[in-house]
């Protein structure tokens, strides 16, 4: 079995242990299914997403789907808690740091998988359009570096 398929495994059995814990009813859903939308007011206007389970603003687990178009980024920010990233299509760029370096992210492509520990600044990017789910224990927030970054505080 060659690593991307046992990453892509290892990722799903991860996110169905998590899940199955406080699931009640079980979630079957195609990638052409998803109902996607705009992604919430914490990531700059572009991004698109679809919750596949859970609630991802309430104290429970969750599995969102996150589409970034091409040359789109977050500046650097924080989550008050973990944070699992798997990568379905594409390529998203994560660096740690205070501030966005497009010259400092990794690469992650399809099956690639980054845990990003609670409270640990990072950044993202794209180069093309990349499909990737979060999934973690909510409620997610955002903790923009610099808060004239969060495009909150631009409305």
């Amino acid at each position: 079995m060659n690593r991307s398929i046992k990453v892509i495994c290892l990722s799903l059995f991860m996110a169905i242990g998590l899940l199955s814990a406080n699931a009640a009813d079980p979630v079957l859903v195609q990638m052409d299914q998803a109902k996607w939308g705009p992604a919430p007011p914490a990531l700059p206007a572009g991004a698109q997403s679809a919750v596949l389970s859970g609630d991802p603003m309430t104290d429970s687990p969750f599995t969102v789907l996150v589409k970034f178009p091409a040359n789109y980024s977050v500046a650097a920010h924080s989550h008050p808690k973990n944070e699992n990233v798997t990568i379905i299509s594409g390529t998203l760029y994560m660096g740690m740091g205070d501030k966005l370096d497009h010259s400092a992210g990794t690469g992650l492509s399809t099956g690639g998988y980054a845990l990003m520990p609670a409270n640990m600044n990072h950044y993202v990017y794209t180069k093309v359009e990349t499909v990737f789910t979060i999934h973690g224990q909510g409620p997610v927030e955002f903790k923009y570096v610099n808060p004239a970054d969060d495009p909150r505080s631009k409305k």
